[in-house]
């Protein structure tokens, strides 16, 4: 008997449109041989939709043996759902919520990052509007100009500005909250490369299987933002080009993630490796977040690591329903 496997896409988050792409790629993909994808929608409105027609969570999941979430950003991959799909006891593939929620807050994940001994860039943490104007003097003062100003629980780089001086400072702080941001992160701005590494759960027998590492040459003038991610400017090249000791190193960095945050299956970090001050040649790595559920676009990252080494996108997500049902 095929398995039915659920596919939630869509969603109430400012990565709909992304995620609606992730779950088509899955759906394209899922090997029809053995199993029988469920197409799950899910409106800006956090509506879920079975074959079109609104519906309530519980009548859908009841028909389905497992989840595979291609969800993205708020209550996709904050911890929401899962919380959902952990009442009703549907068996999925990702992090549980825990480890979803602590990965998706950017200052949880940097102070997890801090506790298991990796670098990360200096930040300032700004909770309320009103503390906005105290925070960019402080900053202004403290820091290194420009900075990186982002939201604290939002992805796929969406929100993030690299901005110098207390006014765009500010206005980027303030602009932030008033697209709804809970709450905001001001980082030091590190110049390096930048760096991505993925981790596979059981994969090629191995208990936390680490992809090549990805480099990723943004535009000129520009950073890996929202619009040079999906919009093909970026260019991602894959083994990145990096010594054989950094890769390690960052393949590490990426499996010691993995394993302070509590996630399970698979995940992604990102990095940044830039040259150690006053040491000619040496390099250090710096932490910049986690994604629990990286997209699985033809632009995204996570399937080139693993067209790298020889895996299928169908195998892994073969793989990855026989992680969530507990057969690896």
């Amino acid at each position: 008997m095929q398995t039915v496997v659920g596919i939630l896409r869509g969603g109430p988050s400012r990565e709909h449109e992304v995620s609606l792409k992730t779950g088509a790629a899955i759906i394209a993909n899922l090997p029809e041989d053995r199993f029988v994808a469920r197409d799950i929608y899910i409106d800006k409105n956090g509506v879920w939709h079975d074959r079109g027609i609104p519906t309530t969570p519980d009548k859908i999941l009841r028909q389905v043996d497992v989840i595979l979430n291609g969800l993205h950003g708020d209550y996709g991959e904050d911890g929401e759902v899962q919380k959902l799909l952990e009442q009703f006891s549907i068996p999925f593939a990702g992090s549980d919520s825990f480890g979803s929620y602590l990965a998706m807050h950017k200052l949880m994940s940097k102070k997890r990052a801090q506790e298991a001994g990796l670098l990360t860039p200096k930040f300032h943490y700004i909770e309320n509007i009103s503390d906005s104007e105290k925070a960019a003097i402080e900053i202004t003062r403290a820091f290194h100009q420009p900075v990186i100003v982002k939201p604290v629980s939002w992805g796929s780089s969406i929100g993030v500005s690299i901005v110098g001086g207390y006014v765009p400072v500010l206005q980027s702080i303030e602009k932030l909250f008033g697209d709804g941001a809970k709450s905001v992160l001001v980082e030091e701005y590190i110049r390096g490369k930048e760096a991505t590494a993925g981790v596979v759960e059981g994969l090629r027998g191995e208990k936390l299987y680490a992809l090549p590492t990805v480099e990723i040459v943004a535009p000129e003038n520009d950073f890996f933002s929202y619009n040079s991610k999906y919009s093909g400017k970026s260019r991602e090249v894959c083994p990145g080009k990096f010594s054989r000791v950094m890769s390690e190193e960052l393949q590490r960095a990426a499996r010691v993630m993995h394993r302070a945050l509590g996630l399970r299956h698979y995940s992604r970090s990102d990095f940044i490796v830039a040259p150690r001050k006053g040491e000619l040649g040496a390099e250090s790595v710096y932490y910049l977040e986690t994604n629990t559920l990286p997209g699985l676009t033809s632009e995204s990252l996570l399937p080139k690591s693993l067209a790298a080494v020889g895996v299928s996108f169908s195998d892994f997500l073969s793989h990855l329903v026989n992680l969530a049902l507990g057969k690896n």
